[in-house]
């Protein structure tokens, strides 16, 4: 893919996120791609299914994205997501989104996020307490992945 391609293919994933349209972002995956954040790690449909399982529940969310970098068949952006986690507690989320691109399609897609500002924020006093052990991290990826019907990435 070329520079190009690979911005409009970004711009389309993340308009899509933007959009809460978790059928598009679902279908520029490839059947074998990966996907790995600090919560999930997924490969081929489970992808789609995460994406349009975590769109169905958000409220009051928004997303605003920059393309840091798109290169051929590779790209960085940066997104600040904004939502209400459990209906009730705001988030902001900073991740770094990395992807790789093949034939229009998405490969390889790595998500990094401070896992324990984002569990301080999602669960108040407990997520600030304990969002730094390893052992919450697991606990928290086990539950995410059981409510979207996913498989544990721990």
């Amino acid at each position: 893919m070329t520079p190009d391609e690979t911005r409009e293919g970004l711009a389309r994933l993340y308009g899509a996120l933007a959009r809460r349209d978790g059928d598009t972002m679902a279908a520029l995956y490839a059947p074998s791609a990966r996907f790995e954040d600090p919560v999930f790690r997924l490969e081929g449909d489970d992808i789609g299914r995460m994406w349009k399982g975590l769109l169905h529940r958000a409220r009051d969310f928004e997303v605003s994205y920059t393309i840091v970098d798109a290169g051929a068949g590779t790209g960085i952006v940066q997104v600040s997501a904004r939502y209400l986690f459990g209906g009730r507690r705001p988030v902001l989320n900073l991740i770094r989104s990395t992807t790789q691109w093949k034939d229009g399609r998405i490969v390889e897609h790595r998500d990094e996020f401070d896992f324990a500002r984002w569990a301080s924020q999602a669960m108040g006093l407990t997520g600030k307490l304990l969002g730094r052990f390893e052992w919450f991290h697991r606990a928290v990826a086990r539950k995410a992945a059981k409510g979207l019907g996913l498989p544990p990435k721990f």
